[in-house]
């Protein structure tokens, strides 16, 4: 079965609600950290702004003696929805995107500084269009091409754009209404950069071509039952999809037939995020809101093997939505923490309430909220769910070999940012209990 281990290394306040972090993944970089942030100011009830803050993080494991992560830089910006690095240098520099709460997609240019730092600097930028927010944002980049880098966003008015970034210009390519209400999320198809995913608070997946153009999807998918909130292409094998909605479920897909999921899988919470580990193509990561983070293994669902993914890892010690979520690039030095570690199920069981008290579903926009509590205060998910038989939980490395990953979360009311790691490690028959044959007297 082997070890698995979370351990956390550091904890921020951010001030602000925090909703979403990105690793730097560019190697010469991958030390950076961006964390966004939201704030509802209900100053005025009938105009209430939203106000954001941009951080900007070094992570430095070399000294034991101080904590790994350092602030280097704060911006005070409009309320942050989204954040996403492109995958490769542009104008020879990383480049990060933003998406904000008035409407507007923000490209910073991460710059070296006297000190040996590093600084975010604003550089290009662009309105969606009047009284709406820019909910989510994705790069075309995925898989490391730098030809023809675009943009895609979604917005409050369900709206999907397509921007390109050319001739040091950000301008809108494409934008067309995909969605009833809120298009929570948008993402590329990262092997086919004219395909693109979105889904909404309508329950609907949906895919489009560009080279169709936007009048009409490639298809509609309503397997979720709830808003879909997360898409993200897996950019080591061709066709592979995952999704997550508020339904609490996260859903496997091969691309070339969106009738039926590969796998589905219970986690327990509003899937807000999903994120694909930069090496090891079976490793998902999954903020589930009012369930803590997991770690999903899918090798055996993306192989065509019927059953949900097991649950490899859970980071359980948010005490509020678990909103933003990433893995980081940077190898990790010294050995496995030495504290007694917690084993992790393969399974997780979901058929009795967890006690959440005063649970709601809250839309980032503040146009909706579903209750889901009974007469005592106990959380009740829309629908309850059980992974029944234990699952064999594989081995995560190609080699069978030990694991350690560095990665960050944020979660919303209690405005933290967590900086934690997992360590992996195959069963030994010493640990097993074997012991080899004895010889014989």
């Amino acid at each position: 079965m082997g070890s698995s281990r979370t351990r956390n290394l550091q904890v921020f306040d951010t001030e602000l609600s925090a909703d979403t972090v990105e690793w730097c993944p560019l190697p010469q970089y991958s030390h950076i950290l961006a964390c966004g942030t939201y704030q509802l100011q209900k100053d005025d009830e009938k105009n209430p702004s939203r106000i954001g803050r941009l951080y900007l993080f070094q992570f430095d494991q070399q000294h034991s003696l101080t904590p790994p992560l350092t602030e280097i830089q704060r911006i005070d910006t409009p309320a942050i929805l989204d954040l996403k690095w492109c995958h490769t240098e542009m104008y020879e520099r990383p480049l990060l995107g933003m998406a904000t709460a008035c409407g507007e997609i923000q490209l910073h240019r991460l710059c070296d500084t006297p000190d040996s730092r590093c600084a975010l600097e604003r550089v290009l930028s662009t309105e969606l269009g009047p009284n709406r927010l820019a909910l989510s944002l994705d790069w075309s980049t995925g898989r490391g091409d730098r030809t023809d880098p675009r943009v895609v966003t979604s917005d409050s008015t369900g709206s999907l754009t397509v921007l390109s970034l050319a001739e040091e210009n950000l301008s809108a390519v494409s934008q067309w209404k995909a969605h009833d209400f809120e298009a929570w999320i948008s993402a590329f198809s990262y092997w086919d950069t004219q395909l693109i995913y979105s889904g909404g608070d309508d329950c609907k997946l949906k895919g489009w071509d560009l080279r169709m153009g936007p009048s009409s999807p490639t298809f509609t998918c309503k397997r979720h039952s709830m808003g879909v909130c997360s898409i993200h292409s897996n950019p080591h094998r061709e066709h592979i999809l995952a999704t997550g909605s508020y339904d609490e479920n996260v859903l496997l897909w091969d691309g070339r037939n969106m009738r039926q999921p590969l796998s589905e899988t219970a986690v327990g919470g509003g899937v807000w995020r999903l994120k694909w580990h930069p090496v090891h193509e079976h490793l998902l990561l999954a903020a589930c809101m009012h369930n803590d983070f997991h770690i999903l293994h899918c090798q055996q669902a993306a192989d065509g093997n019927e059953g949900p993914c097991p649950i490899l890892a859970s980071y359980i010690l948010h005490n509020s939505l678990a909103y933003g979520a990433d893995w980081s690039r940077l190898p990790l030095s010294g050995p496995p923490p030495s504290t007694p570690p917690t084993e992790t199920p393969a399974t997780i069981t979901l058929a009795e309430p967890r006690g959440h008290l005063r649970i709601q579903y809250e839309s980032p926009t503040a146009s909706f909220d579903t209750s889901l509590e009974d007469e005592c205060g106990r959380y009740i998910p829309d629908h309850t769910a059980t992974v029944s038989a234990p699952v064999p939980v594989p081995s995560v490395g190609d080699d069978s070999a030990s694991l350690s990953c560095l990665l960050a979360s944020c979660s919303f009311y209690d405005h933290m940012l967590h900086v934690w790691r997992w360590d992996w490690s195959p069963e030994t028959e010493a640990q097993s209990g074997k012991t080899g044959p004895t010889p014989s007297s």
